[in-house]
């Protein structure tokens, strides 16, 4: 599949997905900003594709990045974040959402797993409760320290400030 094929419309996305649950596929749903892509993100997103079939990456829209991290992010725009998210190996799909969370994006995929970071505690992962409702997993990836797109800004600015 070319990677430009991997970024879907929601709409069209909750259809492809339907099919494949049909065909037995397992379906994980990851989401994030992916601002600068790092060596982080490529290991946690592999990692999170070893949990299914078919991995869907939730990506948040320029505006909803800049509610979340600030009024200088993105760094990157959203069809520049897909582009590289649709290249690598672990990804199946992309799709982007403009809500400061994926809630409603989790809710229509329904996905067998869900998955974040572990910096984030299962408790406070957003849809995790309509995707074990559904009878689904939820689970965190072990962060991997030294790694953080902020981090990462932050020493840029400095080195170059």
């Amino acid at each position: 599949m070319f990677s430009q094929d991997k970024i879907q419309s929601q709409s069209k996305l909750i259809k492809i997905i339907d099919a494949l649950k049909r065909q037995g596929k397992k379906i994980a749903f990851t989401n994030g900003c992916f601002d600068i892509l790092h060596y982080g993100h490529v290991k946690y997103l592999e990692q999170a594709k070893g949990k299914a079939d078919i991995l869907v990456v939730g990506l948040n829209s320029d505006s909803s990045l800049k509610k979340i991290k600030g009024k200088n992010r993105p760094i990157n725009k959203q069809m520049g974040r897909a582009g590289v998210l649709s290249a690598l190996q672990a990804v199946d799909f992309v799709a982007i959402f403009n809500a400061e969370t994926p809630r409603k994006l989790i809710k229509l995929i329904r996905p067998d797993v869900l998955i974040k970071g572990g910096d984030w505690k299962l408790d406070d992962i957003v849809g995790a409760d309509s995707v074990k409702a559904t009878g689904g997993r939820v689970l965190t990836i072990p962060y991997l320290k030294g790694y953080s797109t902020s981090k990462l800004i932050e020493r840029i600015a400095f080195i170059c400030g």
